[in-house]
């Protein structure tokens, strides 16, 4: 288990992101303290993930689920993160809703995504043409519009 552990790591990129975002511009921060940062939030990830495995097993359940991770967060007494997470986890829900419901009017239309993509091309296609359409008249009438002011 220690040699897997060794393994686990959160992305370096991202993490120094996150420090930059948080820093004042005129401070810098080094490896040594970004790889402090990382086997810390290794190590919160892997107590919050065993505290939300018990609550779920406590509910008899064999998933962890978002409930699970914010009594965890209660009993590990971060209290402070659980509004912040649970706008989150309602923002993230009702963004599933609308790809639900997009997704459920692609498969209720009863074509393939072949055919909804020829379908799409085709009306790329009529779009381009009465663009091309509209500039060729709006330049045409220009023309005749010159003429008249030469009158």
């Amino acid at each position: 288990m220690a040699n897997e552990l060794e393994d686990v790591s959160l992305p370096k990129a991202t993490v120094q992101k996150i420090i930059s975002e948080v820093l004042e511009p005129d401070l810098t921060f080094s490896k040594e303290a970004r790889e402090i940062i990382i086997k810390s939030g290794i190590e919160f990830i892997m107590i919050l993930s065993s505290m939300a495995s018990e609550m779920a097993e406590s509910d008899a359940k064999k998933t962890i689920a978002p409930e699970h991770v914010i009594k965890a967060l209660e009993e590990l007494e971060y209290n402070e993160f659980v509004p912040f997470l649970e706008q989150q986890l309602a923002e993230y829900k009702g963004s599933q809703r609308i790809k639900e419901k997009r997704d459920a009017k692609f498969k209720k239309s009863g074509l393939s995504e072949e055919e909804l993509l020829r379908q799409q091309e085709e009306l790329f296609r009529q779009s381009r043409s009465r663009l091309h359409q509209t500039s060729v008249s709006g330049a045409s009438s220009d023309g005749v519009k010159a003429e008249e002011d030469d009158v």
